[in-house]
């Protein structure tokens, strides 16, 4: 197997699943910590939406860690390479690792695996770099599932609290800028996590990241905020209003067919997870053109945000909201404009596609104990190939893909 073509594991790749995982510990503990003030306060309300966000974001990572994890040692390759390479990762530890995973501990330890096995590469040169790239492929996703699950409407809460109160703690804003590392950390993490699926000859620059970065920004910052701000003035509405569009974002992708999991329970949690995401920020999930669907999202967002927007201003308390409310009415808009523009510069300027002389297609991969799985192999002129991460390979497909060449096959695509 040549693995020339493919960028190997690096130090600095090690250095960003070591900064991943203290961003983790970080968020959690400002998380308990806000927590606790709430409770010690008497804001109870505020405390149990806030354990909720957790518990929930929580339950959903162990879950799509869980499943991956038994796909994973469903394959043979895996059972005779890589399963000493996880820890608990045998099936005679299956009950300890179901364990880990019921205790919410499944993705921490998802975590210290990936820092040993990177470890062990990069500073050791053990061999396995493949299935360290492996481990932080997948915790790229999971965290990106963490993040719209319970980072941002945690930043939608805090804002929410700041707004109805008229003043914040120190814990607050600690809080508030946890959620925001976290959210920006995982756009870069996840944005390098796909670039790993492209030759090095079309290497991802600073400035695009930098683009890219800006964009989801300047999309996401003002969607939240526009909940925040209809929470503010109407919040027993604010459960309504997520619940009505999560069931037509959940129905639009079961539409769209997607087959990103290897079981129904875990299609659906994928499409469930996949509502939440669109209720702030666009997220592609099936292969082929994507223009028309993301048009018809951000239209839809837009009329959304602007009625919730409205309903503000409507009901807003002149007195306290009057040292920032037209401000705000001009900067939402206005932020969400900049944001489709500078997303369309990132599409027609930066954002790499594939050459002449690749292909991206899926082959089955048949061991023989096990089901038929697909995996993503990219070939070049020389026919030299690689067996990938078939998750985040899909997502790459998608995200990088090419007028003149276009991945067939499955629809496993996840791209923001």
């Amino acid at each position: 197997m040549d693995t020339s073509m493919f960028p190997r594991y690096s130090w600095l790749d090690f250095v960003f699943t070591v900064i991943g995982v203290c961003t983790y510990v970080f968020d959690v503990g400002s998380d308990l910590w806000l927590a606790q003030e709430f409770l010690r306060h008497g804001h109870f309300f505020w405390f149990g939406l806030l354990i909720g966000f957790m518990l929930t974001s929580s339950v959903t990572v162990q879950m799509f860690s869980w499943f991956w994890l038994k796909y994973d040692l469903e394959l043979k390759t895996f059972q005779t390479t890589h399963k000493h390479m996880i820890l608990f990762g045998s099936e005679r530890r299956l009950g300890l690792t179901c364990f880990l995973h019921v205790f919410q501990l499944g993705f921490f330890f998802r975590h210290v695996s990936a820092i040993w096995q990177g470890f062990c590469v990069w500073w050791r040169g053990e061999q396995g770099s493949e299935y360290a790239a492996y481990l932080t492929h997948d915790l790229s996703m999971l965290r990106l599932i963490e993040t719209f699950c319970e980072s941002i409407p945690q930043l939608a809460l805090m804002i929410y609290i700041m707004i109805h109160s008229n003043h914040a703690r120190t814990i607050q804003y600690v809080s508030a800028v946890a959620s925001t590392i976290s959210v920006a950390w995982m756009v870069v993490d996840y944005h390098r996590a796909l670039r790993f699926f492209l030759p090095e000859k079309t290497k991802q620059t600073w400035l695009s990241s930098a683009v890219y970065f800006l964009w989801n920004l300047l999309l996401i910052g003002p969607r939240v905020v526009c909940v925040s701000l209809f929470t503010s003035v109407l919040s027993c509405y604010v459960f309504v209003h997520f619940l009505s569009l999560w069931l037509v974002f959940v129905l639009w992708a079961s539409l769209q067919d997607t087959k990103f999991m290897d079981s129904k329970a875990g299609e659906w949690l994928y499409r469930a997870t996949v509502g939440v995401i669109w209720y702030f920020s666009w997220f592609n999930v099936v292969e082929g053109r994507t223009r028309g669907r993301s048009a018809i999202y951000h239209m839809f967002v837009v009329t959304d945000s602007a009625v919730l927007t409205v309903t503000w201003w409507c009901y807003r308390d002149l007195e306290t909201s009057q040292s920032y409310s037209l401000i705000l009415l001009i900067l939402i808009p206005l932020s969400y404009l900049t944001g489709l523009l500078v997303k369309m510069l990132y599409y027609c300027c930066f954002h790499p596609k594939l050459g002449k002389t690749q292909a991206l297609k899926t082959v089955p991969d048949v061991p023989d104990d096990g089901p038929v799985t697909l995996c993503m192999v990219i070939e070049t002129d020389s026919c030299k190939s690689e067996v990938l991460n078939k998750r985040m390979a899909r997502h790459a497909a998608n995200f990088y893909n090419s007028t003149r060449t276009r991945p067939k096959g499955r629809q496993d695509a996840g791209v923001i």
